[in-house]
């Protein structure tokens, strides 16, 4: 999304948004009310659809992309134009280009579906179900956010399907297939758009294919092929390129290369020796999540989080982590970027039993003795101790 420049005090927020498809006539009139008023100090809305009675409307506009998002829903429900301002996209536009950002955690920890968490006001909030075939429903499954949406990977019946949870919506729908589908891919996110490489088609043949999507427009384009086909392995964002580390060729040859997707240039780097750590078939993904462009992994036979030297290609091990990961060989844990800290999501047993908890380190207050200093951020009771899927979003 495209958004004027308000860090002038008396420029007027205009609205430059992609429109969604099934609102594009609602989505017009919101346009012309927006800028209606704008060079004569007159209300955008009609006297019927103020946003706050007694405020105009740029500072309404201001208040309200400043409030938690955890309020968006109920507000939604009470004033028709705030509700057209959140569908439409403006207001997350708006707090984007405020700087404001909110890091929740989208979950699936027990059959009863996805879960999220403000991990600023430490709230749980139940999504809609995925309107899905039972297939999907009951298959593995894979999860990324990117913008404002969630995107979540499976199978049904006869093909690979993807379904996405739009926040500006409240609600899930189909998403445009992959070029290539596939599973067990690297992916990651930056702003808008994402990148899936690698992975394995429907019929077991490990790719080399790379796809970026788009999520303004919905849409796949294909990019470059990667050097090595992979499947098993795990991708992300640093320095504003897209990298591919781990992974397995074959069901016998483990990857310790990895790769550098340059989106200025669009081709390939290889690197060797990136990630050493041999991975075979029962094993997880490589657990890895960047802060301030580090990256940070779990090395899961130890326990232990290791930083990623860019200069030297290797790795330097910080400290433990707050739950075991050795325990599944890796599977069932999440290990993710939360802004400006590394948020572990991982099941734990107790004198009152089994729940989910998301622990959280923040590498800027360093390493104590080769202590992290892990905080828990929340928990979630009575619903086992296995990690299904998980992603951070932040809008």
């Amino acid at each position: 999304m495209g958004f004027c420049d308000m860090s002038h005090r008396k420029k007027k927020p205009c609205l430059d948004f992609l429109m969604v498809e099934d609102d594009k006539e609602e989505n017009n009139l919101l346009r012309i009310s927006l800028s209606k008023g704008e060079n004569d100090g007159r209300s955008r809305f009609g006297p019927n659809d103020s946003l706050i009675p007694g405020l105009i409307d740029d500072v309404a506009l201001n208040c309200l992309a400043r409030m938690s998002r955890l309020d968006y829903f109920s507000l939604s429900c009470t004033n028709s134009m705030f509700n057209k301002l959140v569908k439409c996209g403006y207001l997350y536009g708006l707090r984007k280009q405020l700087g404001i950002v909110e890091h929740w955690a989208y979950l699936v920890c027990d059959p009863r579906g996805w879960e999220a968490f403000d991990t600023q006001r430490k709230k749980w909030m139940t999504l809609p179900k995925i309107p899905c075939d039972e297939c999907f429903n009951h298959a593995d499954k894979e999860s990324l956010a990117v913008g404002s949406e969630l995107l979540v990977f499976g199978r049904e019946l006869l093909d690979f399907a993807i379904w996405k949870y739009r926040l500006t919506h409240h609600a899930w729908v189909k998403c445009q297939g992959m070029n290539r589908p596939r599973c067990l891919f690297g992916s990651g996110s930056l702003g808008s758009i994402a990148i899936v490489a690698g992975g394995s088609d429907k019929n077991g043949n490990v790719l080399k294919l790379a796809e970026l999507y788009d999520s303004q427009s919905g849409r796949w384009e294909t990019l470059p092929n990667m050097h090595t086909p992979r499947r098993l392995c795990s991708g992300f964002f640093m320095d504003g390129k897209f990298y591919v580390i781990g992974g397995m060729s074959s069901p016998t040859v483990s990857l310790t290369c990895g790769e550098e997707f340059d989106l200025k240039t669009m081709s390939w780097r290889k690197i060797e020796g990136m990630y050493p750590y041999v991975n075979k078939a029962a094993q997880a993904p490589p657990l890895v999540a960047v802060v301030d462009n580090q990256l940070y992994t779990v090395e899961h036979l130890t326990n232990m989080v290791q930083k990623y030297d860019k200069e030297k290609n290797t790795w330097d091990v910080l400290g433990r982590l707050p739950v075991r990961a050795d325990s599944s060989n890796g599977w069932g844990l999440a290990f993710k970027a939360c802004g400006e800290q590394l948020l572990v999501v991982g099941g734990q047993r107790g004198p009152e039993g089994e729940a989910i908890v998301l622990n959280s380190w923040c590498p800027n207050s360093g390493v104590n003795n080769g202590t992290l200093d892990w905080k828990v951020l929340g928990t979630k009771e009575h619903v086992g101790v296995f990690v299904y899927n998980c992603a951070i979003m932040g809008c």
